[in-house]
């Protein structure tokens, strides 16, 4: 005879990934002739849940300009960091809402890149993309079937077996 249990545990109720391309500015200290290198370097974000239903992600990164200056005669480089939110409508599995959700974990996908840089003007603007994943950790219930009338162990007997004794050493009492 089959009967259900209902089990409740932890699992991803919503999964998405969004990418996203950002303008930044930086200013260096002398005008910039030409961009000899950019990249971006310690990438941190978190996640959580905002009033509308969506995930907010706050996150930042450094980006580090290679640049010429001075009629391209002499180099330096520029350091900023750069903070940015990115909102996302994570899509939930059925039966599921934002706020059954427990936790938020988020994945960078895509490190941020320079996707573009321009010296003009004095100032150095950048184009960085970067794809994130967001999943939506929240309770689950799974009903499964349970068999209660099975004895599903099988009897093991330990096998006897008749010694023979010979050579009995009689005195070995009296010793």
């Amino acid at each position: 005879m089959a009967s259900f249990k209902e089990i409740v545990t932890k699992a991803v109720i919503g999964k998405g990934k969004k990418t996203s391309s950002n303008n930044f500015t930086l200013e260096p200290e002398q005008s910039p002739n030409t961009v000899l290198g950019c990249w971006v370097i310690n990438h941190t974000f978190s996640g959580s849940k905002n009033a509308s239903g969506g995930v907010d992600i706050t996150g930042a990164f450094d980006v580090n300009v290679w640049y010429s200056y001075d009629n391209d005669s002499k180099t330096a480089v520029a350091t900023s960091r750069f903070n940015y939110n990115d909102s996302m409508n994570v899509p939930l599995k059925e039966d599921s809402n934002m706020a059954n959700a427990s936790e938020i974990i988020v994945r960078c996908l895509k490190q941020p890149t320079v996707a573009n840089v321009k010296a003009e003007g004095g100032v150095v603007n950048l184009t960085i993309e970067k794809e994130l994943g967001v999943e939506v950790v929240g309770d689950a219930k799974v009903k499964i079937s349970v068999e209660d009338d099975e004895d599903d162990y099988v009897e093991v007997y330990d096998e006897v077996k008749d010694e023979v004794l010979d050579n009995i050493d009689q005195d070995y009492l009296n010793k």
